[in-house]
């Protein structure tokens, strides 16, 4: 009898995809034009998140990239009144050579991007086009993972029932994404977060701090802050299987890492 073959691991990703952790964004601008092959090149802002204001967001990250010596700014805009896959939008995006993911809420990502064409091509675009750029701030960046945190709040996120975790982008499938991570006290909520879902890596961003993330390389930390790291893929014991509703969690073999400007890490 022939052995069956192994099924063929995926290819990596060929895109780069920069997280931030929210908070003033000029450290990660900054970056992000110095990645583009070329200051001329076309960039996106996508807005979706952003439920208040949406046009005086865009207008401010416009503003500042222009002052960067970036004229091609766009405006993505999807929303109830402008959909996802109209031809125009697709258009742009195949062409664009950054999107930036503004922040907001990362519920309002979900909704209007799974399931459609633009989140197919934005996915292939982040597979195979090695001079694409992703980038996301607060719930831009959040909603990059397999799964994303959409409530939890202070020491009641270590009880049964304590955090909302559904769906993200999947365009970083194996990660868990937090966000205003140290500012808003939210280590019982991402501990919960990769207890329930032990396959995926948690990441707790802290603001103007991120993580660079290139194709073939480890992940790189940038920023003023810290990046918190939740691995839950060896635990030695948990009650998370038989958590009742009130009742809090236990969890061995929990391991934590804090990485700050420089430090790496490997995202499988």
């Amino acid at each position: 009898m022939i052995p069956a073959l192994a099924p063929a691991a995926a290819p990596a990703p060929q895109g780069t995809v920069v997280l931030l952790g929210g908070g003033a964004d000029d450290l990660t601008l900054h970056l992000l034009a110095g990645l583009l092959p070329q200051r001329t090149a076309p960039i996106e802002l996508l807005t979706t998140a952003t439920a208040s204001r949406p046009d005086a967001t865009y207008a401010a990250y416009a503003r500042v990239l222009r002052h960067m010596g970036c004229p091609q700014v766009g405006h993505l805009q999807v929303d109830e009144y402008h959909p996802a896959d109209a031809p125009e939008t697709l258009a742009r995006l195949r062409e664009a050579a950054l999107v930036f993911i503004t922040g907001g809420d990362q519920e309002r990502l979900t909704e209007r991007l799974l399931g459609t064409q633009f989140l197919a091509v934005l996915r292939q675009r982040h597979q195979a086009d090695a001079g694409f750029i992703l980038a996301g701030t607060s719930a831009g960046a959040s909603a990059m993972g397999g799964q994303m945190l959409v409530a939890g709040r202070g020491w009641r996120s270590l009880l049964g029932g304590g955090i909302d975790v559904i769906p993200g982008l999947g365009i970083l499938p194996n990660l868990l994404i937090d966000q205003h991570f140290i500012e808003r006290s939210r280590y019982p909520r991402l501990l919960h977060a990769v207890l329930a879902h032990p396959t995926l890596l948690g990441l707790g961003l802290s603001e103007e701090t991120g993580l660079l993330v290139r194709p073939d390389q480890p992940a790189e930390v940038f920023g003023t802050e810290v990046v918190v790291v939740a691995d839950a893929r060896h635990l030695t014991a948990t009650n998370y299987a038989t958590l009742a509703e009130g009742q809090p969690l236990s969890a061995r073999g929990l391991r934590l890492d804090l990485l700050v400007q420089g430090d790496t890490l490997v995202i499988e």
